[in-house]
């Protein structure tokens, strides 16, 4: 009986010490984790801030702006001046664009390769192969009534 009792306490102390491994192996992880995180966040900080920076020196940039003679509906033309921006913003811009072209086509594929819509397209196309397998079995019989009262008449 002594002997179960310290049989029961020593795996207990092992278990017990290979809880607090582990779970000192994890807060490790969690930290190294953490701190991986925080270095990236301080470094996409950085980035951006790197890019306000070039976008705020792009907007002092003088802006060139010709003149261009737009006629009236009434009379004579009116002088405009027409803006041209600086690569940056216009870089950006069609960056922009891009991306949100891409984000939509990226969302119509996604939902269009979707189980709802796949299950909705086999669905259709099983009651048109259906319609189409009726309606040649009725021209068929047609058909072959029609061969049958020919042959009737003529004979």
């Amino acid at each position: 009986m002594d002997v179960a009792l310290v049989v029961c306490a020593g795996i207990a102390l092992v278990a017990g010490l290979a809880a607090l491994l582990l779970a000192a192996r994890t807060r490790a992880a969690g930290r190294r984790e953490l701190e991986s995180a925080r270095a990236e966040g301080a470094e996409l900080r950085r980035r951006v801030d790197e890019l306000e920076r070039s976008r705020a020196a792009a907007r002092t940039e003088p802006v060139v702006t010709p003149s261009v003679p737009v006629p009236r509906t009434g009379g004579e033309p009116v002088e405009v001046e027409a803006q041209t921006l600086p690569a940056p913003v216009f870089t950006d811009m069609v960056v922009r664009e891009s991306v949100i072209r891409l984000a939509s086509l990226t969302h119509g594929v996604r939902r269009a390769l979707g189980a709802e819509t796949r299950n909705r397209v086999r669905f259709e196309m099983r009651r048109e192969v259906r319609r189409s397998r009726k309606q040649r079995r009725s021209d068929m019989k047609a058909a072959l009534r029609r061969m049958q009262a020919e042959e009737r008449e003529a004979a």
